[in-house]
C-alpha cells in the first residue's frame, strides 16, 4: 500500500546525527505523494459504489416489501369476499404486512451497517493517509529549515574569516518562497 511505502521511504531515510530527523530522496517521496493524490480519488470512487449498491439493495427490498403488501391486499380481498372467512382474512393481512414490514427493516438495516463498516473503513484509510502526508511535509519543512541555518552559519563563518562586505551581498533571497514552520 502507498502509504506503507511513504512511510517505510522516511523510515528508512539517512539519520542526522544527535536529531531525530532523516534525510530522503525527495523525488521518491514527491513521487509517493502524487500516487497518493491518484489513489484516494479511486478510494472515494469505491466509497460511492458502496453506497449506490446499498440504495440499490435498499430500493430492492422497497420493491420486495411493495410487492409483498400488493400479494397481501390481494390474498386480503379474496378471502374478505368469502364471507365466512372475514375474520381470518384481516388477521392474516395484519400479519402478512406486519411480516413484510419486519423483513424490509431487517434489510434496510443491514444494509446502513454494511455501509457504515465501509464507510468508517474508508474514513479510516484517509485520516491514515493524510496523517502520513503532513509527517512528511513535516518532516521535509524541518530540512528545508536545517538547510537554511547551515547554509546562513557557513555564510557567516565564510565572512567572519574574510571581514568583506556584507552578508546578504553573497545571498539572493526570494520574497515569493515562503518557509514553513
Amino acid at each position: 500500500m502507498l502509504i506503507e511505502r511513504l512511510e517505510a521511504l522516511v523510515a528508512n531515510g539517512r539519520r542526522l546525527p544527535f536529531s531525530e530527523n532523516v534525510i530522503v530522496n525527495q523525488a521518491d517521496a514527491l513521487e509517493w505523494i502524487d500516487q497518493l493524490r491518484v489513489t484516494i480519488p479511486e478510494e472515494v470512487k469505491s466509497a460511492r459504489r458502496v453506497t449506490n449498491e446499498v440504495e440499490r439493495l435498499l430500493e430492492g427490498a422497497r420493491e420486495e416489501a411493495e410487492q409483498i403488501l400488493a400479494r397481501a391486499q390481494e390474498q386480503a380481498t379474496y378471502l374478505i369476499e368469502e364471507r365466512e372467512l372475514t375474520r381470518q382474512a384481516e388477521e392474516l393481512s395484519h400479519e402478512i404486512v406486519r411480516q413484510a414490514q419486519v423483513e424490509s427493516d431487517e434489510v434496510r438495516r443491514g444494509a446502513d451497517d454494511y455501509a457504515a463498516e465501509v464507510l468508517v473503513g474508508l474514513e479510516t484509510e484517509v485520516m491514515r493517509t493524510l496523517k502520513t502526508i503532513k509527517r512528511g511535509l513535516e518532516l521535509l519543512d524541518d530540512r528545508r529549515t536545517a538547510a537554511a541555518a547551515a547554509a546562513t552559519a557557513a555564510s557567516s563563518a565564510v565572512m567572519e574569516s574574510d571581514d568583506q562586505g556584507d552578508f546578504n551581498e553573497y545571498f539572493e533571497t526570494d520574497a515569493e518562497e515562503p518557509v514553513r514552520t
